[in-house]
């Protein structure tokens, strides 16, 4: 069961926003009859945009609603709506829908999906030049550990594409009656940078984006130009060491997850603009998921 349970929060670091949605789906996969559809609908909440271990200088907390349809075959259908609830602006921030596959064995499992994003135009999440991705991973259980292969290929609006890998050791542990699990878990994950070039560049990001987000080295003024280049963007580094312990409770046909993250970025970028040559001050984040699952059959038994 712990091999399986972890088969969609593979998924779940490349679409950050559904978190604890993907890491439930493969337990309702576990709970119900494995030759069964079925459907699962999920509200969650995150309290930050994180991605890659970068984030905003202000917050981006999401309430995100998703439903899933998840066939026997293993082949399934996800959409989410990302409303931004942070202080200065309310709003859907994101739309996002996802296809894809899982496949299933005894110790070796793995699975691919293609996924889009629609970011409000407003949007300041450090994701939202992304127009598409597709990701996958394979896994496999030594019983004592569970390691795990991911690599993506992120799409991004005006520039060129990004290509992320991961590594993840985790194990999961339950309770004597099983209605209970949690599953720390470490992650590397390594790629390039023209998200964050667009991050930067982009004009809606304004001044307020250049304030905190690291330190002039020529003490020039603290606008930024639109016109930005980082340093050996296309560049394969790695950016994030990631510690996180999902947690999650069964009961009936519902789940409730909490999952913190502490995201420790690595590789600071040299972000170069017409004025001013910023070398980026990288600090360490802890962030959290929650929500609440529930899942329901669609396969008539025989």
């Amino acid at each position: 069961m712990k091999t399986r349970f972890l088969l969609n929060s593979l998924f779940a670091f490349f679409i950050t926003t559904g978190l604890v949605a993907q890491n439930n789906q493969q337990t309702v996969k576990e709970k119900s009859d494995k030759d069964e559809s079925y459907v699962l609908i999920d509200v969650s909440y995150i309290n930050d945009a994180v991605f890659m271990g970068r984030r905003d200088s202000i917050a981006a907390p999401y309430i995100f609603p998703s439903i899933g349809y998840f066939d026997k075959s293993g082949f399934f259908v996800d959409a989410s709506a990302s409303y931004l609830v942070g202080s200065e602006e309310n709003r859907v921030d994101l739309f996002l829908g996802s296809l894809g596959y899982m496949s299933h064995a005894e110790n070796l499992n793995g699975g691919i999906s293609g996924t889009a994003y629609f970011f409000n135009e407003d949007s300041y999440n450090v994701k939202s030049s992304v127009v598409a991705d597709i990701s996958g991973f394979l896994s496999y259980d030594f019983k004592v550990l569970e390691f795990s292969l991911l690599a993506s290929t992120y799409f991004n609006d005006g520039s060129s594409a990004d290509i992320f890998t991961g590594v993840t050791l985790n194990r999961v542990f339950f309770s004597n009656d099983q209605q209970f699990l949690i599953n720390p878990t470490i992650a590397v994950y390594a790629g390039s940078q023209h998200f964050y070039q667009e991050y930067y560049s982009t004009s809606r990001l304004g001044n307020r984006k250049s304030k905190g987000k690291g330190q002039s080295i020529n003490d020039s003024p603290t606008e930024v130009s639109t016109l930005v280049e980082i340093q050996d963007v296309s560049q394969f580094n790695i950016l994030n060491l990631e510690l996180s312990l999902p947690l999650q409770y069964y009961y009936k046909q519902f789940i409730f997850s909490l999952s913190p993250v502490l995201a420790i970025p690595q590789t600071s970028a040299t972000i170069t603009t017409e004025d001013m040559v910023i070398t980026e001050d990288l600090e360490s984040t802890f962030y959290f998921s929650a929500g609440i699952s529930y899942w329901f059959n669609t396969t008539t038994k025989k």
